[in-house]
């Protein structure tokens, strides 16, 4: 099972009011796990996650893309590349042969035992057990010292090298790399305690029938190997999204190109290293199940596929968390870009004479658009017609209501737009709003699901008023009057129509579970026989 989180999400929320949320009201609606809304104390360190600086944005800590902030300072750009480019040739990285397990990685477990010959029938099953942990270790040994070390020695000590000779110093190594030391550490004893077992099993000579390596599987499986490849991978998607804005960066390229030309990479790129956790991860179930298949003994395959089933729930758990955190990213960055403007900006109608506009208190709009109460099921762009013009429109499809808004954009001068403000999950038109500086601001009131009414343009319209792919909007009230009405196009006849089906299934949908709702609220308790 592949695990590639849509790449990761983040959070715009001061730290000190976001971090101190009330456990009791977080909900988790965390690709591949529905979470249903309840409490739901975060645990696993997940509260670390969400007040990790690379879920909080700040204003206060925007960084320039590059150290220098003035115009027609080329000179001393090319003056810190070149002195960049001269710091990289003075480090040196050591090669990984050092490591006593380095030698077995590539052999196979005969070659270890030295034998050859055809094994009598007993023995035969205990060989092939002996290949299942083999397997294991050998694998564990190429991930820890062609990817992860790879990864610690040659990407991220060197940008440590880097920063400590004052470059890159704007680059942030937990966004990058997130917990990759302490994952090198755990890898490095789990292959360590394997090879001490296989070392104790091949020097008995025959006098242990037995490899004791269900001990190792238990101490690492159902202790950190887990919780550390969780801690990383929920940080992977915003890891990818960071990189690709970092590559923009000349400076961070030449560092990039320095470290990707390492004989050590094997010609792999930084990418393709950093998913390296995830995809071992999901293989560890495949490798323990391979032992369990080879083992005889009832109680150890008990033991075995245990273990085998705690990994595969804390892969489910992590999906679970990687889209929560996906969603919960998001609708932060919904918070700030969509503007809620006042009752007496709205509606030109309604005349509030300024001393009393503070009896109009707007309803907090983190509660409108919150992961804990409500779902976004689909958005997009179209256009809204308007008498004399048309307008950017940009619209939110919830579970429960639809909310129109129109798209602003405040053009910035090339370089100024601060990047750090993306989430990985924004839609590339939201994403392409935000580098302008622009917002979405509501146009009406968000229209209840089972107050709106979706109806197709009748294809005749478009000759006599140019309406092309189009379809109308209308908010009716309790009494079933139309006090609202959009009138929007798509781009093509599909888009058009995906909008419509997709309104169509959420109105669906959200009727379903009020008659649920309903029925459950009204079913009365039975009788008690007693009476």
């Amino acid at each position: 099972m592949g695990l590639v989180p849509s790449d990761l999400t983040s959070l715009r929320q001061q730290n000190s009011g976001f971090c101190e949320h009330r456990r009791s009201t977080v909900v988790l609606n965390l690709p591949g796990l529905e979470v249903f809304p309840g409490d739901l104390l975060v645990s696993d360190g997940a509260a670390d996650y969400l007040c990790h600086p690379l879920l909080l944005l700040n204003p206060e800590s925007k960084k320039p893309r590059w150290p220098f902030s003035k115009r027609g300072v080329s000179k001393d750009r090319h003056k810190h590349i070149s002195d960049l480019e001269g710091c990289l040739s003075s480090l040196r990285i050591s090669d990984f042969t050092g490591y006593e397990f380095y030698s077995f990685k590539d052999k196979t477990w005969s070659d270890v035992m030295g034998i050859h010959q055809k094994l009598p029938t007993d023995e035969l099953d205990l060989r092939k057990q002996q290949e299942a942990v083999w397997e294991l270790f050998t694998s564990e040994c190429t991930y820890f010292l062609d990817q992860l070390l790879v990864l610690k020695m040659i990407f991220m000590n060197t940008l440590k090298y880097l920063q400590i000779h004052d470059y890159l110093l704007d680059v942030d190594l937990w966004k990058l790399f997130a917990n990759l030391e302490e994952l090198t550490q755990t890898s490095l004893g789990f292959v360590n305690s394997l090879l001490g077992i296989i070392k104790d099993y091949v020097n008995a000579s025959g006098t242990s029938p037995l490899m004791d390596f269900l001990s190792v599987l238990t101490k690492y499986f159902q202790g950190t190997l887990c919780q550390s490849h969780q801690t990383y991978c929920l940080n992977y998607s915003a890891a990818v999204f960071y990189l690709e804005i970092l590559r923009q960066r000349d400076d961070f390229r030449i560092y990039l190109k320095w470290c990707e030309q390492n004989e050590q990479c094997r010609r792999l790129h930084l990418p393709e290293l950093l998913v390296a956790p995830l995809h071992r991860l999901t293989r560890y179930p495949l490798l323990l199940k391979n032992i369990w298949k080879r083992s005889t003994d009832s109680t150890e395959k008990i033991m075995i596929y245990s273990i085998k089933e705690k990994v595969e729930k804390s892969i489910r758990d992590l999906e679970g968390k990687v889209k929560w955190l996906d969603n919960f990213q998001k609708f932060r960055h919904l918070q700030e870009i969509i503007v809620w403007p006042p009752l007496w900006d709205r509606d030109r109608r309604f005349f509030i004479p300024e001393g009393l506009k503070h009896n109009f208190k707007e309803h907090m709009t983190e509660n409108v658009l919150s992961p804990s109460n409500r779902h976004l099921l689909y958005e997009g762009k179209l256009t809204l017609a308007e008498s004399t013009r048309s307008l950017d429109a940009y619209l939110f499809l919830f579970d429960d209501f639809l909310l129109i808004t129109k798209t602003k954009r405040n053009k910035k001068k090339l370089g100024s737009s601060d990047s750090g403000l993306m989430c990985p999950s924004l839609t590339p038109e939201l994403q392409t709003v935000i580098k302008e500086g622009g917002s979405c601001t509501v146009l009406d009131q968000p229209i209840p699901l089972d107050r709106l009414v979706v109806k197709s343009v009748d294809p005749l319209h478009v000759s006599v008023f140019g309406l092309r792919n189009a379809f109308l909007i209308q908010h009716e009230n309790r009494y079933r009057q139309c006090i609202a009405a959009f009138l929007l196009q798509a781009q093509t006849e599909n888009i058009k129509k995906t909008w419509i089906a997709q309104i169509t299934t959420a109105i669906s949908g959200f009727m379903k579970s009020q008659e649920t709702k309903n029925i459950s609220s009204f079913t009365l308790p039975s009788e008690s026989s007693e009476i």
